[in-house]
């Protein structure tokens, strides 16, 4: 998030990491926050053959989170994609957890709660705390300087990013992310958990919004621009994209799912990190976010959603 050195040289030599801890090491996944991210993140690992802890703050988030995996699951199996028993050794895999006092267990940690600088900081101090010294702490952050979180804690060279792309269970793509510190030996352990994961690799170096929130960003503020404007419809800017850009969906109805606020926030950090007006969020954008009108977590965007998330009209 903040203005960090980049890590396109190599990283430092000094290697703080155990000879063991590869690949063939990691046997348990330790994820913070079940939301949806965090339960993609464990359905993926489990799915993979993976023990994997999901924990949240609260034991009922942990276990919710589980239990939407087990719903999305069931659909698989109705579908006669995934057999009842296949389905079952998957969600056996993950045991639910209030807090990190289990991480003690764990190989790998990945933390995917809010994007916010000063809670990532916390948790990631208390999970460095928590884990065996061996074990690797990642962040699936979208923005958030790796370097930055990385310094907070005692294993600066064990500290990574591994950014998922939601849906994590149907996207191929996980974005790694070194900060300055990151050892070579981290680095090529989770590049190889990815593909093990069954994830295609990009790798990034550490500057605001990576490879892929870069890129993105931008499109999806210029359409709230567009629309402020009233170049066009809702409807009619995403067809556009659609049909004219041969996108899967278009910019408002990807912004209503990824969260008008989480938009914001990485908009923010292109910016003010970049300094260049060319990332300057929508005022459109500030205004639905200040409203309280996330997108589909709020049941309320650019478009409104029933409860089970389909799409239902125009929201204003």
């Amino acid at each position: 998030m903040y203005a960090a050195r980049g890590s396109g040289f190599k990283a430092p030599q000094v290697q703080l990491i155990s000879a063991a801890m590869n690949v063939s090491s990691v046997r348990r996944f330790g994820i913070v926050g079940a939301g949806q991210m965090g339960r993609g993140i464990a359905q993926v690992a489990a799915a993979a053959g993976f023990d994997v802890i999901l924990a949240d703050v609260a034991l009922a988030f942990a276990e919710d989170g589980k239990n939407k995996i087990a719903s999305a699951l069931g659909k698989q199996v109705d579908k006669g994609k995934m057999k009842p028993e296949e389905r079952t050794a998957l969600l056996d895999r993950i045991e639910v957890r209030q807090g990190i006092s289990e991480f003690s267990r764990v190989d790998v940690a990945v933390e995917a709660v809010t994007e916010h600088l000063e809670t990532k900081v916390k948790i990631f101090k208390e999970v460095d705390a928590a884990l065996p010294k061996d074990a690797i702490l990642s962040s699936n952050t979208s923005s958030i300087s790796i370097t930055r979180l990385a310094a907070a804690t005692s294993r600066p060279e064990q500290v990574i990013g591994m950014h998922f792309m939601n849906p994590v269970p149907l996207m191929k793509l996980v974005e790694i992310v070194r900060g300055i510190q990151t050892s070579n030996q981290t680095f090529d352990t989770v590049r190889d958990l990815s593909l093990k994961l069954g994830k295609t690799v990009i790798v990034s170096k550490d500057r605001p919004g990576f490879i892929v929130n870069r890129m993105l960003i931008p499109f999806l503020n210029e359409a709230c621009f567009a629309l402020e404007e009233g170049l066009g419809t809702p409807e009619d800017l995403d067809a556009g994209a659609r049909l004219g850009l041969n996108h899967p969906m278009g910019p408002l109805e990807l912004a209503d799912l990824i969260g008008l606020d989480t938009l914001l926030f990485i908009a923010e950090v292109l910016h003010r990190e970049l300094g260049d007006d060319k990332y300057r969020p929508a005022p459109l954008l500030r205004n639905l976010v200040a409203a309280g009108w996330f997108g589909k977590k709020t049941a309320r965007g650019f478009y409104v959603y029933d409860a089970q998330g389909n799409r239902t009209g125009r929201a204003f």
